[in-house]
């Protein structure tokens, strides 16, 4: 069974970082690109970051780019989100998923969620 499993939100004031992990387990993760999405209360999901299976290729949404970085470790399966510079605009819940490298169109299963919220 698949299941990925996000941790690492948090409330956090405007300018602070998180770090969010994701653990998979129940599939072959290194054969996997992998991505972060997220979903602003009240609005759609919303594709944030995509990683390659192995090479390390990553994309990012202008949103975020330059501010967010993801990663990938094969030999825990884990992957991360590291969110420096933190906007108000990013107040959402942070999802992990398969697939997605470049956009939501591409993308599986996701995980439960973890929140983030950044506010004064």
């Amino acid at each position: 069974e698949v299941q990925l499993v996000e941790s690492g939100g948090a409330l956090v004031q405007p300018g602070g970082s998180l770090r969010l992990s994701c653990k998979a387990s129940g599939f072959n993760f290194p054969m996997y690109a992998m991505s972060w999405v997220r979903q602003a209360p009240g609005k759609g999901l919303e594709w944030v970051s995509g990683i390659s299976a192995t090479e390390g290729i990553t994309h990012y949404a202008d949103a975020v780019q330059g501010r967010f970085t993801i990663s990938k470790d094969n030999a825990e399966n884990t992957l991360s989100l590291q969110l420096n510079d933190l906007r108000t605009e990013d107040t959402a819940m942070y999802y992990c998923a398969q697939g997605g490298f470049e956009s939501i169109s591409t993308m599986g299963r996701r995980g439960q969620g973890t929140q983030v919220t950044v506010s004064s």
